[in-house]
């Protein structure tokens, strides 16, 4: 296995050319970069609520860990970050929907801004099943 790979799917929104990958499989871990509740059919972000966003934030990483050859079950560390604290309790409506009994640790944080003004974005680690990426 190379000492990197790049993981690319189009079930998720399509990274900035030249800035990031969808995820990095190494060392048999999947690092997945942030994602925002965008459709990767319409490139447009998801209406409704912050969980409404939450929820497609976690399908977006979902397909990403699939496409690495893992799932959402593997995942082992979480960050969230929101635009505002007041929607906290809102995110984790959502987020505790997912993972199963034994969450993963989690970080969440307010930031000032988001990319293309969401107010909830989402990143991960998981391991591979096996150790190794299908890629």
């Amino acid at each position: 296995m190379a000492p990197k790979q790049v993981v690319l799917t189009e079930k998720a929104p399509k990274p900035l050319a030249g800035i990031y990958s969808q995820a990095i499989v190494a060392n048999g871990f999947v690092y997945c970069s942030g994602q925002v509740p965008m459709d990767p059919a319409t490139s447009k972000l998801v209406e409704g609520t912050v969980g409404d966003r939450t929820h497609q934030c976690i399908k977006n990483l979902t397909h990403v860990l699939e496409g690495a050859g893992t799932t959402i079950d593997n995942v082992v560390k979480v960050n969230v970050f929101i635009a505002d604290m007041k929607d906290f309790s809102a995110m984790n409506e959502v987020y505790t929907q997912y993972w199963g009994e034994n969450k993963p640790s989690r970080t969440c944080v307010a930031v000032k801004q988001l990319p293309l003004g969401t107010d909830v974005e989402i990143e991960c680690v998981a391991v591979l099943p096996d150790g190794k990426s299908r890629l």
